[in-house]
């Protein structure tokens, strides 16, 4: 976990790690390395620098240091190559001029980013997979679990609760779609010289660009990148749509585990005060990430205006706001899967939501069979009557119903037997439960 206690809910232990100074230094190093090897291949550099580039290990590097020294030069990548350098030129003095040999600080610290996303992914895809696997399992669970549907937070006709999770799992496995490919369309390498010809490595350029590239194990775009920002813009976006789809289930839950609702509970977490209490704690860290990111996506697009070459301050907002979007993200989706692995559900109680006085939910079916055969005003009107006394009797609408003569004399006796069953109203449930776990099994992998 990140150091600072201000930032224990926006990230998670593994994500933390990615974006830690140790890891972007290694990224960084790797990235000078790889690139060493590259032009020894080829003839640029002497066959002997890669090999003192590769005895450089991270911890020679002081990260404090070279943060402060970034201000001046308004990139880490300055005083990173140049403390590269006079480590490389106490292993071989000769091999330390060929150290960043053609390349920008952009390229540096870019490809280096992609890298730690590269890592990002790994982490992100782990708990996707746990999570639609959760989603799945809960669906098919509760797929005859009747309960009530909600419109505008009030209580409406039944749906079952293996359909709601398979919405859930839907909208998942949708935003998973996108940001898989925005991941990939993101993972190219930077690679461009200081205007982004790689002039300096003369005819060595494409072929050790495509070279660098193989080494780590990164795409190779048709042109450098450097203001265009469109790929990251992209990633961004789709992980600003995924965590909205985690907050979409992280307030049913939520919602559901109010105590006046309590259909269902996440394992949730205590107060400081209140022993009584059980609260959505996993939920409510779900939920902080989905308001905290479209602020971030926003943040990322303005940034991604950059003029000409070399961006002014566009580029060189890019990268804290980058990580935390991939942090957030990524915290919302490890408590998300927490929450759905741990959650109880009590169908007792959602089939008690659907009776008594609560089966006034039931209205539109009784108005639906009754319009057709008298009009739609006098089925309004009888309707309207059934569910005051309904309401005040707190009967079920089926006892209701059967001391209304003139509804009697509407329905047939099998319809008044079963006004008010949940099973009964159901329509295309469980055909549209098994076609969102269609849709969602398509895509298992992040």
């Amino acid at each position: 976990m990140g150091s600072r206690l201000i930032d224990s809910l926006a990230t998670t232990d593994a994500l933390a790690d990615v974006f830690s100074d140790a890891s972007v230094l290694s990224m960084m190093l790797a990235f000078e390395v790889g690139l060493a090897r590259a032009e020894a291949a080829h003839g640029v550099v002497p066959a002997a620098v890669p090999d003192a580039l590769a005895r450089v290990t991270v911890d020679r590097f002081d990260a404090a240091r070279l943060a402060r020294e970034a201000r001046a030069s308004a990139t880490p990548a300055i005083a990173f190559v140049a403390a590269l350098r006079a480590e490389v030129a106490a292993i071989a003095e000769d091999a330390a001029r060929f150290a960043h040999w053609g390349a920008t600080s952009q390229d540096l610290i870019d490809t280096a980013l992609v890298l730690c996303l590269q890592r990002a992914r790994r982490v992100l895809a782990s708990d996707h997979d746990r999570l639609l696997r959760g989603l799945r399992a809960l669906s098919e669970a509760h797929r005859a679990t009747v309960t009530p549907g909600r419109t505008l937070l009030q209580p409406a006709p039944p749906i079952t609760f293996g359909l709601k999770t398979a919405g859930w799992a839907g909208g998942v496995a949708r935003a998973g779609t996108d940001v898989a490919a925005a991941f990939t369309g993101a993972l190219q390498l930077q690679f461009g010289g200081a205007s982004g010809t790689l002039a300096m490595l003369g005819a060595s350029a494409e072929p050790v660009e495509a070279t660098l590239a193989s080494t780590l194990n990164l795409a190779r775009p048709a042109g450098p990148w450097h203001t265009h920002r469109d790929r990251l813009a992209a990633l961004v976006s789709a992980l600003g749509v995924y965590t909205a789809a985690l907050g979409k289930i992280a307030i049913d839950v939520a919602l559901l585990m109010q105590t006046e609702v309590a259909e269902a509970e996440e394992p949730g977490g205590g107060s400081s005060t209140m022993p009584h209490k059980r609260n959505p704690s996993g939920s409510a860290v779900v939920i902080a990430a989905a308001t905290r990111t479209p602020g971030l996506v926003a943040s990322y697009l303005s940034s991604a205006l950059q003029a000409h070459e070399r961006a002014a301050g566009g580029w060189q907002a890019e990268a804290p706001v980058i990580a935390a979007v991939v942090q957030t993200c990524g915290s919302a989706l490890s408590a998300c899967a927490d929450v759905v692995a741990g959650l109880s559900v009590h169908a007792d109680r959602m089939r008690a939501h659907l009776s008594g006085a609560y089966s006034v939910v039931f209205a539109e079916r009784l108005a639906a069979l009754m319009a057709g055969r008298v009009g739609r005003d006098r089925a309004s009107r009888l309707v309207r009557d059934a569910v005051a006394e309904t309401t005040a009797s707190a009967r079920p609408l089926r006892a209701v119903v059967a001391d209304m003569p003139e509804i009697v004399s509407i329905l047939a006796p099998e319809e008044l037997a079963t006004i008010d069953e949940p099973e009964a109203y159901l329509g295309a449930a469980e055909s549209f439960r098994q076609r969102l776990l269609a849709e969602a099994a398509a895509d298992w992998e992040l």
